[in-house]
């Protein structure tokens, strides 16, 4: 199922290496405000949530903005017939001046 749903991204991660085995790992961690579940009347307000965006080249897309800032994401819902799992596939900002020089 893919969709897509307004954010707020209050930071990024881009991670970039080799492990000592010689495994190469190369990826981006986006971090969002995300709303509590409130169903059952015991949680108010957002938390952090992390998703996995893509390799670093996402997050040099993004450096030069100002954090936080609001993004259109595209995300997916996958499952593997046990679980589900939200995948963000792509972000646009929405609204946001490049940090002054």
């Amino acid at each position: 199922m893919k969709m897509q749903t307004e954010i707020t991204v209050v930071g990024m991660k881009a991670n970039k290496g080799q492990l000592d085995n010689g495994t190469a790992y190369d990826s981006t961690k986006v971090f969002c405000l995300t709303d509590l579940d409130d169903r059952r009347g015991k949680a108010k307000g957002q938390a952090v949530a992390e998703y996995n965006i893509g390799t670093s080249e996402e997050y040099d897309k993004f450096a030069h903005l100002s954090f936080p800032f609001k993004a259109l994401a595209e995300v997916e819902v996958v499952t593997t017939g046990k679980g589900q799992q939200v995948i963000v596939t792509g972000l646009k900002p929405v609204s946001n001046p490049a940090k002054a020089a």
